[in-house]
Parts: C-alpha cells; sequence; structure tokens
C-alpha cells in the first residue's frame, strides 16, 4: 500500500501512513540519532579552524546567537511532529500542508542537502578514520578513498540488525560525551589561562577585511554546527509514541549538542593563547595538537578514536537520516518506486544503497579543492534553504488555516505564531548570509562559480525541478 497524493495533502490530523517500517525506537534512541547527527565533535572540529582563521576569534558570541535561533526553527519542527509524526519530516509536512509541487521542490532540495551532507561527513570523517589507522591523509586522492572506506562502514551499520546501529550510535554518544565533553572540562579547570573576556575578543584580526564582515561570517559558518536535529523527525514511522517523543527527541538533541559545543569551544579558546589557535587553525586538524600540548603526545591515539567513532555515529545517522527521505519520496511516486521497498527486517535497502552510492560520487568532487568546497557549501546552505521552506510553510499553513496546531501533542497558543515568524526570518537570513559570496573565505585563485556556489547549485536544483514538474503536467494534460 502506497500513499496517495489525496492523502498527502490532507490536512487531517491523523495521515493515513504504511505501517512499512519498525518501531523499534523509544525516546532515548530518537534522541541519540538527533545528536550522533549534530554532534558536537563534528560540528565544533569541522568550524574552529575556519572560524578563527577568517574571524581571528570572538566567534563565541556568534555561536550562542545561532544557537538560540536554530532552538526556534526546532521549536517549529517539534510542534509539526506532534501533529505529523511521519517518515520524511520536513519534506512530508511541505508536501502536506504546501501541497504537491511544493512537497516536490522541498524534497529534492531536502534530499540533495541532506546527501552534500553526509559528503561532507564522509570526506572530513574519512581524514580521522585514516589517521587513527596510521595513513597519511594528505593527498585529495587519499582522502577519497578514507571517506569511501567511511561510507562503507556506515552503510553496513544501517544494513546490520537495529540493535547494532543503536549500539553504535549510543557508543558514539558516549564517545562525544566522556571524551571531547571530559577533555573540555579537564581544560577549562586545569589548564585555563584567560579571563572570560577572551571568548569575545580579536574578533576582526583574520583574512574578514571589518569586524562587522567577521561576525556576519562567523554566524554563517556557525550554522553548520547546529543542524540535522530534524533526523529525529524523518525516523518519526520508527519511533514509538512519535506524536509525543519525537518532539521531546528535537529538543534535546539540539539542547544537548549546543550546551557541549558552546561549553567546549569556549574551553578551548580559554585554554590556548590566541597565536596557538591561529596557527593550529592553518592545518587540517587544528583541535589535536592543542590537546596533545596540554595533555602529552600519549593522548593523541586515545582522542583520534574517539573522534572517529563519533564521526562514524554522525555518519551513520545521516544514512538513516537521508535514506528515509528518500522511502517517503518513493512511496509517493516522487522518485523510483523501487526505493521505497523495505526487507523482511523492515529496512529500506534499497533507499539506503541509493543513498551511500550518491553520497560515494559526491566524494569524487575531493579530488579538486574548488569542487568539494562547493559540495561542503552547499550542504548547509541547502539545509538552511529547507529551514526557510518549513517554517515559511508551516506559517502560511498556520495563517490561512491549513493547519491548527491546537490539535498536535505540543500546545504554544500564541507564542507558536510568535516563534514560527522569528524562526522563519532567520532561516532566510541564515541562508543569504551562508550563500554570500566571500573572497577572503575562499583561497586566493578559488574560480568564480566557488564564490556563488550555494546559488548556483540550488538555483540549478530548483530549475531542474522546475522543467520535471512543467513536462510531467505537459503529459497529463
Amino acid at each position: 500500500m502506497s500513499i496517495t497524493p489525496q492523502q498527502s495533502t490532507s490536512t487531517s490530523n491523523e495521515p493515513a501512513i504504511p505501517d512499512k517500517l519498525h518501531r523499534s525506537m523509544g525516546v532515548w534512541h530518537s534522541f541519540t540519532l538527533g545528536f550522533a547527527v549534530v554532534s558536537p565533535v563534528v560540528g565544533l572540529y569541522a568550524i574552529i579552524g575556519v572560524q578563527t582563521t577568517v574571524t581571528g576569534g570572538g566567534w563565541f558570541a556568534a555561536l550562542a546567537i545561532c544557537l538560540v535561533m536554530q532552538l526556534l526553527v526546532a521549536t517549529v519542527y517539534a510542534e509539526l511532529s506532534s501533529q505529523f509524526p511521519i517518515a520524511g519530516g520536513a519534506y512530508k509536512w511541505s508536501r502536506q500542508l504546501g501541497g504537491v509541487i511544493a512537497g516536490q521542490y522541498a524534497g529534492v532540495i531536502y534530499v540533495c542537502s541532506t546527501i552534500a551532507m553526509l559528503t561532507t561527513t564522509a570526506y572530513t570523517g574519512g581524514i580521522w578514520l585514516g589517521t587513527f589507522w596510521g595513513s597519511t591523509v594528505g593527498s585529495g586522492g587519499m582522502m577519497v578513498f578514507w571517506g569511501a572506506v567511511f561510507l562503507l562502514i556506515c552503510m553496513f551499520l544501517n544494513l546490520a540488525h537495529v540493535n547494532v546501529f543503536k549500539s553504535i550510535i549510543a557508543l558514539g554518544v558516549y564517545a562525544e560525551i566522556i571524551g571531547s565533553f571530559g577533555i573540555a572540562l579537564l581544560l577549562f579547570f586545569f589548564f585555563r589561562q584567560h579571563s572570560f573576556s577572551e571568548l569575545f575578543q580579536h574578533m576582526g584580526t583574520g583574512t574578514a577585511p571589518t569586524e562587522m564582515a567577521a561576525f556576519m561570517t562567523a554566524l554563517a559558518i556557525a550554522g553548520w554546527a547546529f543542524i540535522g536535529f530534524d533526523a529525529c523527525s524523518t525516523t518519526a514511522e520508527e519511533t514509538h509514541q512519535p506524536k509525543r517523543m519525537v518532539p521531546r527527541a528535537i529538543f534535546l538533541a539540539l539542547s544537548a549538542v549546543g550546551a557541549v559545543v558552546l561549553f567546549n569551544s569556549a574551553a578551548l579558546i580559554l585554554a590556548f593563547d590566541h597565536d596557538a589557535l591561529v596557527d593550529a587553525s592553518k592545518t587540517s586538524d587544528p583541535v589535536t595538537p592543542l590537546i596533545a600540548s596540554s595533555f602529552g603526545a600519549w593522548i593523541e591515539k586515545p582522542f583520534a578514536a574517539i573522534v572517529m567513532i563519533a564521526f562514524l555515529a554522525c555518519g551513520a545517522s545521516v544514512v538513516k537520516y537521508t535514506s528515509r527521505i528518500v522511502y517517503s519520496m518513493a512511496r509517493e511516486g516522487n522518485m523510483p518506486i523501487v526505493l521505497s521497498n523495505v526487507t523482511v527486517g523492515k529496512t529500506p535497502r534499497n533507499a539506503i544503497l541509493f543513498t551511500v552510492t550518491m553520497a560515494g560520487l559526491g566524494l569524487l568532487f575531493g579530488l579538486n579543492d574548488g569542487a568539494v568546497a562547493t559540495v561542503i557549501a552547499f550542504g548547509t546552505g541547502g539545509l538552511y534553504a529547507m529551514f526557510a521552506m518549513t517554517t515559511g510553510v508551516g506559517l502560511f499553513a498556520r495563517l490561512t488555516g491549513r493547519w491548527n496546531p491546537a490539535l498536535g501533542e505540543l500546545k504554544l497558543g500564541v507564542w507558536g505564531l510568535v516563534i514560527n515568524v522569528v524562526a522563519f526570518v532567520w532561516s532566510v537570513f541564515e541562508l543569504i548570509n551562508i550563500a554570500w559570496p566571500r573572497t577572503y573565505v575562499v583561497s586566493v585563485d578559488a574560480p568564480w562559480w566557488q564564490l556563488w556556489a550555494i546559488p548556483i547549485v540550488l538555483g540549478s536544483i530548483l530549475g531542474v525541478t522546475t522543467v520535471y514538474i512543467l513536462i510531467n503536467k505537459i503529459r497529463k494534460s
């Protein structure tokens, strides 16, 4: 049985849902999935180098602001998931509240951006995987190779028994809490060198030409650290009591990750000299040298293991997150129907294989620095385009009466409207901010298309989707 367009566009409180996926996740498992996707280690360690290089310092305030605003976006997602807990999350909501065409645009943007996010995670996670096993990961070819190995491991974790997947994700969360957060606690209490004012100093001393430019860039870069909480909503059909548990998991995941990211970044900034942070940021791994300088060389291997496990948990979770969007689109006819098939164990295997294959093809861009930078940029920009679309559709549906939030489990009253408005404005602003061309962020000889990567890629995706919709319309008329 599949969902028909009539069911998809219904605004009823309880849409008809084919029970194909296995409800094996409680609120804890949904939380660990969201925590692993957002991942404090992946988020912070991926941005600390470029933040310090571009802004020079003082980016802690931008990180805190971005977290607060993303919590508002997460609130809208929680409201929607408390009423429409279905695989595909934001894609399904856009289709149900905005219509079939809105759903098609949302689905294409969602799948493309999450696959780009997975490619980015594999590309950077492969570095830690290779480092842990003693390989020199310096050239583009080696980074692509280890990224491919990383993807294969993530694929097998998703195809294995659900308890294996849960165990690895839980291990990743424990690794982050015990490892990265534990190290941050030690740095904060025993190796702190500066007063708290250091968190807000040195803004504008990096490659950005002015303090304002540095702050706006810091906000844009910080956006990467707080994406992925929506993974909890895409797996709603696999969660027990989803109307109650998924909203809780969304809040818990983003709040916990946000607290860890803020504390860890503060600990690193306060424990090391500004010059040491700047020098470390020029390397592909800006964190390990700093940690080793405080604790000794013995910690390098255990620390690499912690980060590697965290990246693998993140990568495996992104595979699950993305494959459920693919599965949801396929069962409604917006992707090949074969991608909606599930195994006897209720695993959407074809959707998983498709997701990993597409991310693997994206890894080939890693052979060219400019091309891989475009993929990385779109991974963030595309998801903020999705945040803007979801909050925008939600606001439109709320104001036109197509959606009555009072029918959901999470009831915010008039505050729901206020939060929705602010979340939409923020999402649009951050999308523009991330997409804005900045010559001081890329290398000197970067081609023009790298500067305009997000508008070009996003525009191309929307253009191709529009042509597809028009051709389909002509065929049916």
